[in-house]
């Protein structure tokens, strides 16, 4: 896992080849399904467009919508082991409805069908690492799909981020953070990078974390925090991480300003975690890494492996 994080910015180097081009139909909405580590990039592209159309379906089969208008969408079935049952069934639904479909896949039974259909298909290469660590991959090959070619070259450019200059942030806050559990808050805006700092910890560190966004958890979530001396024991086992964007509204600074002072009062730790870099892709990958780096050391602290997904694993079989 070490040197996955380490040489993360190789991936930006991948120039995604389209498949059986001459059969992709043309969308500006999408649909993109995939579940775990392989969705994570379209949450991600809404940061970069917020106006980009997409829905995220992490579940069996389609969207609940009228038939024209799943017509009127390109669905693209993504999953990094081309094996996960709920993304197989999505794209099986897709053909069977004649809706547009497109895969995102290193292999397995996606990429065998995508073939068998003449389906268009971006095929990502197969280094041996977890799905979530994919992330420059993915999102190239989603943005090769839907057509997004400035995009495309301007990730380009991220091959020469360092990801030893985000190491330091992420060994600290694993520091600050041992024997706590985790809670990364955000701005709506930035849900997607919020739900990406708490899946590392969960699948990295193998510990519990938890994420919600600004302003909707004032409104709830926080008086959860408003301990006495028979609540404390509960709360105190919690630690926060703000992700701090000075491109966010004033009003969502300000709410986060202004809640981790009553944390702190309540004696809760808060970290701030700025979000910043040269262009919208360079914060987000900067972001990340501060999280990968964060979520490897928390494994480190508790012995845990950091790289694979036994549970996860052992489950799949369970249902099968």
């Amino acid at each position: 896992m070490y040197e996955t994080i380490k040489g993360f910015n190789n991936q930006f180097s991948f120039m995604p080849r389209i498949e059986n081009e001459k059969n992709l139909e043309k969308r500006r909405k999408f649909i993109v399904a995939g579940m775990g580590g392989s969705h994570l990039s379209a949450g991600l592209l809404k940061i970069w467009n917020p106006s980009l159309d997409v829905i995220i379906h992490q579940d069996y089969g389609l969207p609940a919508m009228e038939a024209d208008e799943l017509e009127e969408r390109l669905v693209i079935a993504i999953s990094y082991s081309g094996n996960t049952e709920e993304v197989v069934d999505a794209f099986e639904k897709a053909v069977e409805k004649k809706i547009p479909v497109a895969v995102i896949s290193t292999g397995g039974r996606l990429l065998e069908m995508a073939k068998k259909h003449s389906v268009p298909y971006v095929r990502m290469p197969d280094t041996g690492i977890q799905p979530r660590c994919a992330l420059g991959l993915s999102m190239k090959s989603m943005l090769k799909i839907m057509g997004e070619e400035k995009a495309l070259k301007e990730m380009e450019s991220l091959v020469s981020m360092n990801p030893g200059d985000y190491e330091k942030d992420g060994r600290d806050l694993a520091g600050s953070l041992k024997g706590r559990v985790p809670v990364i808050y955000s701005s709506a805006r930035n849900y997607a990078i919020a739900y990406n700092w708490k899946t590392k910890f969960n699948e990295t560190g193998k510990i519990p974390a938890f994420f919600n966004v600004f302003p909707e958890l004032n409104h709830n979530e926080m008086t959860g925090f408003d301990s006495n001396d028979k609540t404390m024991p509960l709360s105190e086992k919690f630690h926060f991480v703000f992700l701090k964007d000075t491109e966010d509204n004033p009003k969502i600074q300000k709410r986060m300003e202004v809640l981790k002072a009553l944390y702190n009062e309540r004696k809760l730790g808060v970290e701030i975690a700025e979000i910043k870099g040269k262009s919208v892709f360079h914060r987000i990958f900067s972001s990340l890494l501060t999280a990968d780096w964060a979520a490897y050391y928390t494994s480190q602290i508790y012995g845990t492996e950091p790289e694979k997904v036994p549970m996860v694993e052992e489950f799949k079989n369970l249902i099968r």
